[in-house]
């Protein structure tokens, strides 16, 4: 009991150790399961979500649109538990100018279903529900009007051979029709979308772009009033794939599985089968085009026999009547009345060449008659070309069928190709890897500072374990003291931590996520497994540390641990052979000199912990200068142009017209823009069509004409980069690179997030959906977006194939050999806010979609998600700082109390106290300060190079003033120690301390 009494009385004495181990621990446990725990809530939420509203596990795509065979042949897949046939069609509207939206189909197999935020669900023809950007944007609200006009209608009709796309703007064949939706709507509901779940009012409103080739909204309505049977696309749902983590590498092998699957068997099946179908019925429109054309010349040749023969029984009536006259003349001529009767009673018989000859000069005659002959033969003449003509044309469409027809394509997606999906991975990803790397920092200054503490606490009570050792208590039983002292401290600073780290910082960083995507059903969960390994961490390099102490002391024999420790042997440093500098020394200096280097455990120790701390600061405050830079240079410094504008293809003249007539503009680049994906290219078939299954990013496509490709570096910085080490890359020099028709200029921002460098084969999509393998020719220097830059020529060379004929919004054979130029880089005359004001009025014209100003980005681009981890990791690193100073300076106090009330003694006053023995500490600061700050930007580097985000690139920049703050602050820390430190000074007692030993 005497035992028990004394252990705890040693506890309570060391108060200060055990708060110094407890908000250690506390701390490294915070950081250990807060960012992870944040990270999990929303993963775990979203993962639910997906799973209540049924997204869609994989998405089948067709150039020639899905058939009721293409949807049974994929509910036949083995592993597809359901197959959902999807209708949509494009329209556009007028909402301050010209917008475009994708009317969706609410499906009936329940997949994809939109989530309700308000109002009600569309149930009949002309309801609708819209998502929250669309009412932020127009204004409008449940109950409004709205009418839409299908792409199709504002466009020229197409042949009747005519073969359209998955879109489906036109008539397939005799049987499929194009997906059809009503034209009046009214707003019922407001919706959101499960394959966009970004927050309208956040990061990604304000930074987004959309182009011509990507619809502004989507507005989702019922079955009841939609028409066609021509289906759009095909979503599946895999067996077994809801059991799994859809962000888990388990979810995307089980989906892999049935895709190989779909790849392997059906596409192939399949596309032959779709293409027969389109020659079968193109067949059938040319026979009956045929018949149709047969019948009406069987008919126009029986209306110009009819009149013919009419003709002809008129002239034959006017030669008979001639006839006969004649030949009574002739008779009266003769002998008798009598024979002229019987003349005038008979018609004479006349031969044929006569007959022929007396109805030429009858014709010739009467101009009535001749111009009715000449109206015959003309029509006749007519008829006859018309028929040959048409029978040439119909041959020529049979020899052109099936090169008209290519081949058609499918294309296999997975989630991956969602982009808010791939947006929202990739950034809980990358801040998850920051909460993986910080808590290695925290536990190894822990097991430091416990190692420190405890070997200090076991080192005072040398004696009393010499005693009881004596006294015949087991060393084990003697050790459990400290172990016990050190396993409480990690217990209850670690069971703070999981309040911090489940509660505390997941609800911070939910608060900033939640700002960026809207995640419905969100919630706080623990996690037993992961916090009691976390806990467990600590305790375990704690309690090593306190046994590594406890072993250092007790094997030494109980008469040795009675006896005094033996003052450490004197030795000389190295600065005292420096003889110029150390003859220059004050004996005090002198002093601290010897005390700093005598000691090196506490030296390193000191030292070691100091620059961890400085390093997490200057980490921080690295990865904020580095967001905050991002605007910066990328919208000044790498985009030289002032003013991107943007307009739909129709509207591109009317656009570039505006923009001349204002003359603001003192040099410009029509280029083409259109949204697309770039995906990395498997190792087989370059053209296999399945997106996303080794890394895709969405990307803006610009095309710069064949004319112009010299001026590109005028509007944008072109350098080549290469990958370097600690989060730098090696950046060209300025003007090197230049755009060719060998290959693409791929954004640094997404060839780091792919691992794409020069030479690689990359798969692009372009705005019509058309794939094609393109190769990279270098890799341009970029930020923010993640921009492909491709020549006239080689764009046509990728994507003016058959297959782009066949696909939604593509251009005629006519058009396909010249792009438009829907947008326009231009620099512009005045200051940063005319410049920002004229993009604004720019987009009040109808012929304009989008007008972005450089300098409005630069000013306004701002990372949310990432300031607030910074925020919280410079917080915690500052907080650590304080505990590890803390701890130490007591240490060191603890060690010296003999040393001090000698130095009282011998008439040292309070303050010389003080300053003697804060100085060695500031040193030994400084010194872990100097060391701290290349070693932040060495961590620093090395974790956003692991920051691989969609469309950011984070260039490592840190700003002398941020290696000021982290000095400073450290700093900072030291002197508030010392105000903690200098009361345990003052009461030092000289007499007792000096006869401690006895």
């Amino acid at each position: 009991m005497a035992f028990v009494k004394d252990m705890l009385r040693m506890w309570a004495h060391s108060w200060k150790r055990f708060i110094s181990i407890a908000m250690i621990t506390l701390l490294g446990v915070a950081v250990l399961t807060g960012i992870y725990a944040g990270c999990r809530d929303a993963f775990r939420s979203t993962d639910r979500f997906f799973d209540a509203q049924g997204l869609h596990d994989v998405q089948v795509l067709s150039t020639a649109g899905l058939s009721n065979g293409d949807i049974a042949a994929l509910r036949k897949v083995n592993g597809v538990a359901k197959v959902q046939a999807e209708r949509s069609q494009e329209v556009t509207f007028d909402l301050d100018g010209r917008k475009s939206a994708t009317m969706q189909e609410i499906g009936t197999d329940g997949i994809d279903q939109p989530y309700l935020q308000e109002g009600r669900m569309p149930k009949k023809a002309g309801e609708i529900a819209v998502t929250r950007k669309f009412i932020r944007d127009s204004g409008k609200r449940i109950g409004s009007r709205l009418t839409v006009i299908p792409e199709s209608a504002s466009s020229d009709t197409s042949d009747t051979n005519d073969t359209n796309g998955a879109d489906g703007t036109n008539e397939t064949n005799g049987t499929d029709e194009a997906p059809s939706f009503p034209t009046k709507l009214t707003i019922v509901g407001v919706v959101l979308d499960p394959q966009n779940l970004s927050n309208p009012d956040g990061y990604s409103a304000m930074t987004s772009f959309r182009s011509t080739a990507t619809t502004d909204y989507t507005f989702f309505a019922p079955s009841d009033g939609v028409t066609g049977t021509l289906y759009t696309s095909a979503t599946l749902l895999v067996k077994g794939a809801a059991a799994e983590s859809t962000f888990d590498e388990s979810y995307e092998n089980t989906v892999k599985q049935v895709t190989d699957r779909i790849d392997g068997t059906v596409k192939t099946d399949r596309q032959k089968a779709r293409r027969q179908e389109l020659l079968d019925a193109g067949n059938k429109k040319i026979a009956d085009a045929r018949a149709e054309a047969d019948k009406k010349f069987a008919d126009a040749q029986s209306q110009i026999d009819a009149n013919r023969q009419q003709f002809n029984q008129q002239v034959d009536q006017i030669v008979s009547m001639q006839a006969g006259a004649a030949a009574a003349g002739a008779a009266a001529n003769g002998a008798n009345a009598g024979a002229a009767a019987a003349a005038g009673a008979t018609t004479p018989q006349l031969d044929e060449t006569t007959r022929e000859t007396m109805r030429e000069t009858i014709i010739a005659a009467s101009p009535e008659l001749t111009q009715a002959k000449q109206q015959l033969d003309q029509a006749q003449s007519q008829l006859n070309e018309q028929k040959a003509s048409t029978e040439q044309t119909l041959k020529t469409k049979e020899n052109e069928l099936k090169t008209s027809i290519p081949q058609v394509r499918w294309y296999v997606q997975d989630r991956q190709s969602l982009g808010g999906f791939s947006a929202l991975k990739s950034d809980l990803d990358s801040i998850q890897s920051l909460g993986n790397a910080f808590p290695i920092v925290f536990l190894l200054v822990a097991v430091m500072m416990s190692l420190t503490a405890m070997a200090r606490m076991v080192e005072e009570d040398r004696s009393l374990i010499g005693t009881y050792v004596g006294l015949g208590y087991g060393r084990l039983a003697v050790a459990s003291r400290y172990l016990l002292f050190a396993l409480l401290a990690c217990l209850i600073g670690g069971g703070l931590g999981l309040i911090a780290g489940f509660l505390g910082i997941p609800a911070f960083l939910l608060v900033v996520l939640q700002g960026m995507y809207v995640m419905p059903g969100l919630r706080l969960e623990y996690d037993w497994l992961y916090g009691s390994l976390g806990i467990a961490l600590f305790v375990v390099g704690v309690l090593a540390a306190t046994i590594y102490a406890c072993v250092q002391e007790m094997r030494q024999t109980p008469a040795s641990l009675l006896r005094p420790k033996a003052p450490r042997a004197g030795s000389r440093i190295l600065l005292e052979r420096i003889r110029p500098v150390w003859n220059r020394i004050g004996f005090l200096g002198k002093v601290t000199a010897r005390n700093i280097f005598r000691f090196k455990s506490r030296l390193i120790m000191t030292v070691g912990g100091v620059a961890g701390c400085t390093a997490l600061i200057v980490c921080g405050l690295a990865i904020n200068d580095t967001v905050a830079d991002l605007g910066i240079k990328q919208y000044r410094d790498i985009y030289q142009y002032d003013l991107m504008v943007v307009s739909d293809d129709s509207d591109a003249s009317a656009m570039r017209t505006k923009v001349a007539s204002d003359g603001r503009v003192t040099s410009s680049l029509d280029v083409r823009i259109e949204s697309g994906d770039l995906t990395v290219a498997g190792s087989g078939d370059g053209d296999s069509g399945k997106a996303g299954s080794s890394g895709s990013e969405s990307i803006q496509l610009v095309a710069v004409p064949k004319k112009h490709l010299s001026d590109l570096g005028e509007m944008v910085t072109l350098q080549p980069v290469s990958s370097g080490i600690l989060g730098t890359s090696g950046v060209g020099k300025t003007g090197s690179l230049k755009l060719d028709d060998d290959g693409v200029i791929v954004a640094q921002s997404a060839a780091s997030a792919l691992g794409v460098k020069a030479g690689s084969k990359v798969r692009l999509t372009n705005g019509d959906g058309v794939q094609a393998t393109a190769k990279v020719s270098a890799v341009n220097r970029n930020l923010i977006g993640s921009d492909v830059y491709v020549s006239e020529t080689y764009y046509a060379k990728l994507f003016d194939s058959k297959d782009a004929k066949n696909t939604k919004n593509s251009k005629s054979s006519e058009d396909s050999e010249a792009l438009t130029w829907n947008a326009m880089l231009a620099k512009l005359s005045g200051s940063d806010t005319s410049q920002t004001d004229y993009a604004e009025s720019l987009e009040e014209d109808s012929s304009v979609m989008k007008a972005v100003s450089c300098a409005h980005m630069a000013d306004s681009f701002k990372f949310d998600l990432m300031g607030a981890v910074v925020a919280l990791i410079v917080a915690l690193a500052g907080g650590l700082a304080l505990v590890v100073l803390f701890t130490l300076a007591n240490t060191n106090v603890s060690e010296r109390v003999r040393e001090m009330a000698t130095l009282k003694v011998l008439g040292f006053f309070d303050r010389e106290v003080h300053h003697y023995v804060n100085r060695e500490m500031m040193i030994l600061t400084v010194m872990g300060v100097i060391l701290g700050l290349p070693l932040g930007r060495l961590v620093g580097g090395m974790l956003t190079m692991a920051l691989n985000m969609p469309s950011l690139y984070f260039e490592v920049e840190v700003k002398p003033l941020s290696y000021v703050i982290a000095a400073v602050a450290t700093m900072a820390f030291a002197l508030l120690v010392q105000l903690f430190v200098n009361p345990v000074l003052d009461r030092i007692d000289p007499i007792s301390s000096l006869k401690s030993v006895e």
